[in-house]
């Protein structure tokens, strides 16, 4: 995506409303370009978005009190932290205790009002669901037991889908990628990698699954969108497995984010 920007002249004319991402550090950004090209192509004038890297969670009350912002985005470290300071949770939030997505108010008397969501689990379930075979997906693995795990669980569990969590070391109620085997997978069809194994640069990485178990029947999603196709949804289309990357589910929190900070 092309980042736009708008000339200075034409930003000191409008009275700019601000958005933008907390975390740190902060570099490569979906969100950033993703909102500045949606503002150009539907010539949006009055809105800007940015990135504020913050190095510790308390310097968030500045941005919070600053009249001119009506919402941020939040990532990591600070999705847990970040609800302490924080006036009310969605339902959704609250069940995942995370909060990726900040709704700020401003009232007439100087009060102001935080309000967190969790849109990542909004994204996850709408891009999931059309690929669901509804008589045969109903249950799945979840590859990784980190934060990124927890919208997944709730969006299953909204779905109806039946979960079992794979880490690396054994604990209780989850498998370990050794314990995989072949009628853990026929009864798993459903298979989403939430860990960050595959991601940009480390392309040639992938998590452990006996991949020769997978079928035609299993769906294998990945969180990641970069790279497009990672070696995880390439040794499972090869086994004939349907395969989905993580960008639709980031298009469509960041849609659902507009729509929260604009209702």
């Amino acid at each position: 995506m092309k980042i736009y920007s708008y000339p200075h002249n034409v930003l000191s004319a409008i009275q700019m409303k601000k958005l933008g991402l907390i975390g740190y550090p902060l570099g490569h950004s979906f969100s950033k370009k993703y909102y500045l090209e949606k503002f150009h192509q539907e010539h949006i004038t009055d809105v800007d978005y940015d990135l504020y890297p913050l190095a510790q969670i308390a310097d968030f009350t500045t941005i919070a009190s600053n009249k001119d912002f009506y919402g941020v985005n939040v990532t990591i470290p600070y999705k847990i932290e970040v609800m302490d300071y924080l006036d009310e949770l969605s339902e959704e939030a609250r069940t995942i205790q995370a909060v990726n997505c900040i709704r700020i108010s401003h009232t007439s008397d100087g009060a102001t009002h935080l309000k967190g969501y969790n849109t990542d689990a909004y994204g996850f379930e709408e891009s999931l669901r059309p690929l669901l075979n509804p008589l045969a997906d109903k249950k799945a693995l979840i590859l990784g037991n980190g934060g990124a795990a927890k919208a997944v669980i709730y969006a299953l569990n909204q779905l109806g889908i039946m979960h079992t969590l794979v880490s690396r070391t054994k604990q209780a109620d989850q498998l370990t990628y050794n314990e995989l085997n072949a009628a853990i997978l026929a009864d798993h069809t459903v298979i989403i990698n939430c860990s960050p194994v595959g991601t940009f640069p480390n392309t040639a990485e992938y998590p452990k699954i006996p991949y020769e178990f997978l079928t035609e029947n299993h769906l294998c999603y990945d969180l990641i969108y970069n790279p497009e196709e990672t070696a995880f949804l390439r040794k499972s289309k090869e086994k004939g497995a349907r395969i989905k990357n993580g960008y639709e589910m980031l298009i469509l929190q960041a849609e659902k984010n507009w729509e929260i900070w604009n209702s």
